[in-house]
């Protein structure tokens, strides 16, 4: 696989994710930052796209450190939305 298709391929598997998260409520402030984001003009496909640079930022923390998912840094980054964690920019 070459390097683009492993970034697709990551992409689309962090989008699955936020959208298997919206469709079972859980985390709740998934849905808010959608609506948020929704409120204020974003397309949804583009949120979903936001959404898992967000989640993978905190993937890519969490294994770096050695440590689990941090929800609070998860949330508090989704809730940043529009404005990407530092590392995902």
């Amino acid at each position: 696989m070459s390097e683009q298709n492993d970034e697709d391929f990551a992409q689309d598997t962090l989008s699955h994710a936020i959208e298997n998260q919206l469709e079972a409520g859980e985390p709740a402030f998934v849905q808010s930052v959608l609506n948020k984001l929704t409120l204020v003009g974003y397309e949804r496909e583009a949120i979903i796209e936001l959404m898992a640079l967000v989640l993978a930022d905190e993937i890519e923390v969490m294994l770096r450190d050695d440590r689990r998912f941090d929800l609070g840094r998860y949330e508090q980054g989704l809730r940043a939305l529009p404005e990407l964690p530092e590392q995902a920019k």
